[in-house]
């Protein structure tokens, strides 16, 4: 487990002034990475960090003569335009990058003069996928959401007897899996009206959202090899955001027995930047359960992960009509929660998925399944938040909404803050539906 070291000091400032006002997602003390390229620009994408509102240009930085060593030869990695090489590397080389970075960046450091002109603004550059994905898992992790879906079809009995002893989880479809800013069309499946005799092809009119948190694994294990739940967190890259969108109408008929397929996997959006596992450090908080449900079997409980193994990451979702765009009005927020909301924490996932002997890769994805909280207005999807769309939610412009229609901008937000430790952020995970073609 990372510990708290001289790159997470909230006294610290950069020579970039734009990460030192408080508000930015991207202070020092965050430097995540993502893959970008100057719009506009016939260039290759490559690995860059974010520092207030511009871009370190990893490509520029190997060039530049400023760094040796470990932060060198990940240097090099990330001039690529996938990270997967440097996600390989091992905790040890990330960390050795970082700390890097951060002393290149800090205010007095000597390396402003040769690190300022490998600086991209935010506003001129556009993203890629940060790394290749392999393979990707949805879990299932908060009982809130699974309490709420569960309510909906077995009013008596919401939870399956499974929940509280195992991290729920499915194989997912990695291929569409895209960066904030997508754009997809309505999905069409088979569905079936209750009151009809046969099944329909036709668009989903159940089109849903699902506030997760993606996780990205860095080095991974072999086939066969079980990952411990001490060694889980030196075995995750970083975070970030993830909209799980799901067709409700096509997964209620599609699912039963071998789980979601075609509900889930005609699109996802995750934002470009990934919060490294060590930026996180200052936010882990214990983990819990309580006293009259299950506890955790062996393999999934350590000291280490009950004092540290949560994280308290604030999360909100925002809605963006089309109305809304042709009237210059502002998104509004559906739901907000918390990562702390979370069932299992990210170390059992880990180790739980390896337990049977499976090989992880660099550059592999979790998704936490949908974040909901215990409040009502901690919903994070439209199924619980209209109770099935039984409830329409009024939005204040006066439209209303059971499920998301054509046109409709989905914002998913997320970001760290307490006394004592610097506000870091996620960015934004940005999706757009479009009619069904």
């Amino acid at each position: 487990m990372y510990e708290l070291n001289e790159t997470h000091d909230p006294k610290l400032l950069s020579w970039v002034a734009s990460a030192n006002d408080g508000k930015t997602d991207f202070p020092i003390q965050n430097l995540p990475f993502a893959s970008f390229r100057k719009i506009g620009r016939n260039e290759a994408f490559r690995g860059g960090v974010a520092i207030g509102d511009q871009i370190l240009d990893l490509a520029a930085a190997a060039k530049s003569g400023i760094f040796d060593g470990e932060a060198q030869t990940a240097l090099e990695s990330c001039s690529k335009d996938k990270l997967n090489e440097f996600m390989a590397m091992g905790s040890n080389v990330w960390s050795a990058l970082r700390l890097a970075l951060s002393r290149a960046l800090r205010s007095g450091a000597i390396a402003e003069a040769g690190l300022s002109s490998c600086l991209v603004s935010m506003s001129d550059a556009e993203h890629t996928m940060p790394c290749v994905i392999p393979d990707y898992t949805d879990f299932y992790a908060s009982i809130h959401h699974a309490t709420n879906i569960g309510a909906l079809f077995r009013p008596d009995n919401p939870l399956l007897p499974n929940y509280k002893w195992i991290p729920i989880g499915y194989h997912g479809r990695s291929s569409s899996i895209d960066i904030s800013g997508q754009s997809f069309p309505r999905p069409v499946g088979q569905t079936k009206a209750p009151d009809a005799d046969v099944p329909s092809l036709g668009p989903c009119k159940r089109l849903d959202f699902e506030l997760e948190m993606g996780i990205f694994v860095g080095s991974g294990n072999k086939m066969g090899s079980r990952v411990s739940i001490d060694d889980a967190n030196e075995h995750i890259f970083g975070m970030c955001l993830f909209n799980d969108w799901s067709a409700r109408d096509i997964q209620g008929w599609e699912y039963q027995p071998l789980g979601p397929f075609l509900a889930k996997n005609f699109a996802s959006t995750i934002s470009p930047w990934i919060v490294t596992n060590e930026a996180l450090a200052p936010y882990r908080i214990e983990f819990t359960r309580d006293e009259n449900d299950p506890q955790p079997m062996d393999y999934l409980t350590s000291e280490t992960n009950s004092n540290s193994g949560g994280l308290d990451i604030n999360l909100e979702v925002l809605i963006e009509t089309k109305t809304m765009r042709d009237q210059g009005s502002k998104p509004v927020s559906l739901a907000t929660s918390n990562m702390k909301y979370s069932y299992w924490t990210v170390a059992q996932m880990m180790t739980h998925h390896t337990v049977g002997g499976c090989n992880m890769q660099p550059g592999d994805m979790f998704a936490t399944g949908t974040m909901s909280g215990p409040d009502a207005s901690q919903a994070c999807a439209m199924i619980e938040l209209t109770t099935g769309g039984k409830n329409p939610v009024t939005l204040p412009n006066g439209e209303t909404r059971t499920f998301l229609d054509d046109g409709d901008t989905v914002i998913i937000t997320g970001h760290c803050s307490k006394d004592g430790a610097a506000r870091i952020g996620f960015g934004s995970s940005i999706g757009t539906i479009l009619p069904a073609i």
